[in-house]
């Protein structure tokens, strides 16, 4: 004879687990699936329509933070020969590329090792990243680098998904949005900026062979990068690490059939004492 265990023991709790719980979890999962679904169809929207967008719609939205750089810019010698080589690099441009743009370089007296393409055809080196290169063609693979960015549209790209992270964390995290559309935002621009940066260093290539005939200095930079402490440490950060970024070029070169020959040295006003 079968003995009825009541609800509550052991036996029962194990072969009857609650129903709740199973639509919780239903509802959750419904929940997550649904918010990424429009996660990934308002990207591809807007990355559809982002083509379309005039400079002169980007040149407004990058206003702000352009005036702020050209109060730290200096003018001298130095940035009127890198805005020289820029314009070399701006005539290899398809005419697409160069249609409604002016592209100008501002030049920043500071240790700073970096150098960025601001929304508005402007690029911002530092005096500390010209003090790293040993070559003229190192300069114009990262100015090279920096047109890519324009050419893909990457400001307007990353305004728009950092526009999407905040309305999401503020939806999910309620009052907490702040510190949870920091945290979300930064992880997604990370990850979708590497991406860019080697869409970039691709583009930069190319226009630095279309200069030269040959390849050498488009991974000069970044191998002395890599030599650097704690220079390969990529997560959370825009950039690849330049160990890998040398790999991916070095691969390019080779598949392209590029050659190497001798660098140009760098022009008398951009060698930093």
């Amino acid at each position: 004879m079968s003995i009825k265990l009541p609800p509550g023991t052991a036996a029962h709790s194990e072969d009857n687990s609650d129903p709740q719980n199973h639509h919780l979890v239903t509802l959750v999962a419904l929940s997550v699936g649904l918010i990424i679904a429009a996660w990934l169809a308002i990207s591809f929207l807007f990355n559809q329509v982002i083509n379309w967008i005039p400079p002169s719609v980007e040149r407004q939205l990058g206003a702000i933070a352009t005036a702020s750089f050209e109060q730290q810019a200096e003018p001298s010698d130095t940035q009127t020969t890198l805005n020289q080589l820029l314009d070399r690099l701006e005539g290899q441009l398809p005419a697409e590329q160069r249609r409604d743009r002016n592209y100008q370089l501002l030049y920043i007296p500071d240790e700073t090792v970096n150098a960025l393409a601001l929304p508005g055809d402007h690029i911002v080196l530092y005096q500390g990243l010209l003090a790293q290169a040993d070559s003229e063609n190192e300069i114009m693979m990262v100015l090279g680098h920096e047109l890519g960015h324009f050419a893909h549209r990457d400001h307007l790209r990353g305004l728009g998904r950092g526009l999407l992270v905040q309305v999401l964390a503020s939806w999910l995290f309620g009052n907490a949005g702040s510190i949870g559309a920091a945290g979300l935002e930064t992880f997604a621009q990370s990850q979708f900026s590497q991406q860019q940066e080697i869409q970039a260093d691709e583009f930069g290539l190319t226009l630095l062979y279309q200069i030269y005939g040959h390849a050498a200095g488009a991974t000069a930079f970044f191998t002395r990068l890599s030599d650097g402490t704690g220079a390969n440490f990529d997560f959370l950060t825009t950039h690849p690490a330049p160990r890998k970024r040398v790999r991916r070029l070095e691969q390019l070169i080779k598949d392209r059939g590029y050659v190497t020959e001798p660098l140009t040295p760098l022009p008398a006003s951009l060698q930093v004492e």
